[in-house]
């Protein structure tokens, strides 16, 4: 069996045994992946990826060993409409224009669902790789700018329009200062010309 995400088959195989004591204990999947990253210094990501790609590899004899008798299986995944992909972009593109990550929005988004998380993260990354004209049409029907650029100009427009207003409150505090400073002087003097007469 050829390595899966760095995977030896004696991983493979603890990974199938303490998923499938866990899955008996009653165990969430969600858990033993976490449980099982922490034991192992991977990350629970990771782990999930693997154990799916596991699963999938129903060619592999040794796989197929593995798993015998373990009633393992992986569940069907759906795919999302083109109505739920744009829905779905126009969401995590809309929060991370407000400055929130991609990891954040998606999180946000599936409600702490880890599985949906997933699916929109990888869905999310897929179209901006394979399709970056939908993302730059979401992002206009959306009112969002250009992508980073829009963002980065947004952002120097924001920057520039303080520094204008601060330039702007400091001249009039220096203006202010001026005609103080003339006041109290010309006051310097005339006290001056009253000591020197008296």
């Amino acid at each position: 069996m050829t390595k899966i995400n760095g995977y030896t088959e004696e991983e493979a195989k603890h990974l199938v045994e303490y998923i499938s004591e866990g899955k008996k204990k009653g165990k969430t999947l969600s858990g033993l992946f976490l449980s099982y990253a922490q034991k192992t210094g991977r990350a629970k990501g990771s782990v999930r990826n693997y154990y799916y790609s596991l699963l999938r590899l129903t060619g592999d004899e040794r796989v197929k060993k593995m798993l015998s008798g373990k009633n393992l299986k992986a569940e069907k995944i759906l795919p999302f409409s083109e109505e739920e992909t744009d829905r779905i972009l126009k969401e995590i593109l809309t929060q991370k224009s407000r400055g929130i990550s991609v990891r954040r929005a998606v999180l946000n988004l599936s409600g702490g669902d880890d599985k949906l998380m997933l699916r929109y993260q990888n869905k999310y990354r897929n179209v901006v790789v394979k399709q970056p004209e939908r993302i730059q049409r979401l992002m206009r029907e959306c009112g969002l700018g250009a992508g980073e650029d829009g963002a980065r100009k947004r952002i120097e427009d924001e920057i520039n329009s303080l520094y204008d207003k601060l330039a702007a409150s400091l001249k009039e505090e220096n203006k202010r200062l001026s005609t103080l400073i003339k006041r109290l002087t010309d006051e310097n003097a005339l006290l001056r010309l009253q000591i020197r007469n008296s």
